[in-house]
């Protein structure tokens, strides 16, 4: 799978931004229709964006299209429409606000037919946005609800709401959180969530940092996030995409370590050894496993030369 460190979501209604966004080093482009468009303009952004994505090249993006909730008057003709018409093109649908594998289930059999009539080359992905405490209570049957989720995502603002967290911001995504709280104070959220997208062998994607003029406090938000095993995060605003890739990218020592790790464990598999050494210190089958997973982080960002 690609790398998927910076998300970008560009407005469906916006049809100016979105060759810009087509032109930013973000990985993902994700054109919406959800919050960011307003009620009036429900049915043309999904207009604009089904034109967008056909008029313009995207072979050089991963490209989604987020939907909008499925509780709405809205989802059920996103979802036809974009997949029938250019389910071709995108990489996967997110779906918001995901509370039960039933939703993921009810939209897993609507493509599997859309693509049965167009014989698609490829299934769609789902990435499923956890915005609620029912959908953290549910977060391991939501995404082993269907083979094409490809994703779980963290919803803050929705999920700060839905268990009544005080609001410190006015965008409620992520900024001024040390001024309330002596810590991260989204920590068990956002670990669960990562828990259950790995224990299934999924990404793991953050919310977006709310205040795109704060370039420090994105890139605590993006390093707390990459602690915790997130494998991207969204951005609001294209400013933020540099900053978010830069944290999620594996640094140049960090590599270099990994290869170590991997070549001493392929000769010790060669001796018929258990046990690896490097640099004087014992490493487990455990630490392999991750220096194999960022080595290949790593190749896919093509930062080794092979």
């Amino acid at each position: 799978m690609k790398p998927r460190r910076s998300n970008l979501s560009v407005p469906g209604h916006m049809t100016k931004m979105h060759g810009k966004a087509n032109t930013s080093n973000a990985d993902v482009i994700m054109l919406d229709l959800e919050d960011s468009v307003p009620l009036e303009e429900k049915n043309s952004a999904r207009d604009q964006v089904i034109a967008s994505l056909l008029d313009l090249d995207w072979t050089q993006k991963t490209v989604t299209v987020r939907i909008n909730a499925l509780d709405t008057p809205f989802a059920y003709r996103d979802l036809v429409e974009v997949a029938e018409k250019a389910g071709h093109i995108i990489d996967s649908i997110v779906i918001p606000k995901v509370n039960h594998p039933g939703d993921v289930y009810f939209a897993d059999r609507l493509l599997s037919g859309i693509e049965l009539a167009n014989t698609a080359r490829r299934p769609l992905g789902l990435e499923l946005s956890i915005e609620t405490a029912e959908g953290l209570m549910r977060a391991a049957e939501i995404i082993a609800a269907s083979a094409r989720g490809l994703s779980l995502v963290f919803g803050i603002a929705d999920y700060s709401a839905s268990i009544g967290a005080r609001l410190v911001s006015i965008s409620g995504h992520g900024e001024k959180e040390e001024e309330l709280y002596p810590g991260h104070r989204w920590h068990f959220a956002i670990s669960n969530m990562v828990m259950h997208a790995k224990a299934h062998g999924r990404l793991a994607i953050d919310a977006p940092y709310g205040n795109f003029k704060d370039t420090e406090g994105l890139r605590r938000s993006a390093v707390m996030a990459c602690a915790l095993g997130c494998d991207g995060k969204w951005a609001i605003h294209p400013s933020q995409v540099d900053t978010i890739n830069e944290v999620f990218t594996p640094r140049e020592e960090d590599v270099a370590l990994a290869a170590k790790v991997l070549a001493a464990s392929e000769q010790a598999r060669k001796e018929g050894k258990g046990a690896v050494a490097v640099d004087g210190r014992m490493v487990d089958q455990a630490t392999v496993r991750m220096a194999t997973q960022l080595w290949e982080q790593a190749r896919h960002l093509q930062l080794i030369k092979e």
